[in-house]
């Protein structure tokens, strides 16, 4: 089904919407603050390039010499993209790291440098997946290329009673995944679907864009380590695998602990394409934060444990969440609409490999 036949529905609750985007934007006219980054979201870009570029810097410069010392220097790497990844590319390619639109592409584009495209980030991310949250078919962030059953609306098969085994490993290789090949097969769905030239952006040019995007950084981040580091070539290919690994398992679980939950639901569209909620109450039944008390946590994620008033304001930058959330759960509570929170980031783990268990049984 084409992603443009799916209709919410516009009675349910839309009261609730009205009042929560009021409220919120009335904090940002009372403290005369704007909704885009700040001084603070510039530190942390700079702190999370940094994590990423100047261990790499150390490895081909000869900086390190050892074995032991370049390893550590690509762990430090898989943080430092993955820090990126969720703190700095993520509201910039949403358009609420600056409001600048130039400076928000150009910060955005950093995405090439982790091994991604931008274009095809923006197609799964903001246009499926905060549009259709949840939904079969309609999100890609639940549609794993049948290797996870992450929705009950999906087929059962019988791999998938192990998938609460094999989905950590699966959870490793995601962004070296990204690199090799996920980028290649979206732009040739998306172009069925008319959904890169509707970024302004021809077939062709992707199809270039990706190929050098990943010329330049194969060259960069394993050519460029291969001949000038301290150590053996296959020393390096093993760095290198090390930091997509850390990469991939942070990203992933960041992002299933927001969705794939047992308090959250799955949909799919009727045969007419109608669905049972709004938007923002669908928002709501499908999202949940976690570990909303850990500041340093939280500062590291990009504010992405607050994942409710991300899909809520995703055009707002996440240094403003915690100072938002107040408002948007209390909101909630008022309208006796959901809000899912789990205390600590060790509950909603354990709550995504139940339910990742379940469906992987066919229990769910």
């Amino acid at each position: 089904m084409r992603q443009g036949v799916v209709r919410f529905n516009l009675k349910n609750q839309p009261e609730f919407y009205r009042e929560v985007v009021k409220r919120v934007n009335k904090h940002f006219e009372i403290n005369k603050i704007s909704k885009h980054g700040n001084v603070m979201m510039v530190v942390k870009s700079i702190f999370m390039c940094a994590l990423y570029f100047i261990p790499y810097a150390m490895i081909v410069s000869q900086g390190v010499t050892t074995i032991g010392g370049n390893l550590l220097m690509w762990v430090l790497m898989g943080f430092g993209m993955s820090g990126i990844g969720l703190s700095v590319m993520h509201d910039a390619n949403h358009g609420s790291y600056s409001r600048h639109k130039r400076v928000n592409q150009a910060v955005g584009l950093i995405i090439n440098l982790v091994g991604g495209y931008h274009i095809n980030w923006k197609i799964q991310h903001n246009v499926l997946h905060h549009s259709f949250t949840n939904i079969q078919g309609l999100d890609d962030d639940i549609s794993k290329n049948n290797t996870l059953r992450l929705s009950p609306h999906q087929e059962k098969k019988p791999i998938y009673k192990y998938q609460v085994f094999y989905a950590p490993f699966l959870y490793s290789i995601l962004s070296l995944y990204w690199f090799l090949g996920k980028d290649i097969e979206q732009v040739v769905k998306y172009s069925r679907e008319n959904l890169v030239q509707e970024q302004g952006v021809s077939v062709p040019r992707a199809v270039f864009e990706i190929i050098i995007s990943k010329l330049g950084y194969l060259t960069i981040f394993i050519i460029f380590p291969i001949m000038f580091a301290s150590v053996a070539w296959w020393q390096t290919i093993l760095g290198f695998l090390l930091m997509h690994a850390i990469c991939g398992q942070i990203l992933a679980i960041i992002f299933q602990c927001a969705h794939v939950l047992e308090e959250t639901d799955f949909f799919e569209p009727s045969p007419t394409g109608s669905m049972e909620n709004s938007w923002a109450i669908h928002q709501m039944r499908t999202t949940a934060n976690f570990a909303n008390g850990s500041t340093i946590f939280s500062w590291f994620i990009g504010g992405l444990n607050y994942q409710i008033e991300h899909h809520l304001f995703p055009h707002i930058c996440h240094v403003h969440y915690k100072d938002i959330s107040s408002i948007v759960k209390a909101t909630a509570a008022e309208y006796n609409v959901p809000y899912n929170h789990h205390p600590t980031f060790l509950g909603a783990l354990k709550s995504h490999f139940k339910v990742l268990n379940q469906l992987g049984v066919g229990a769910i």
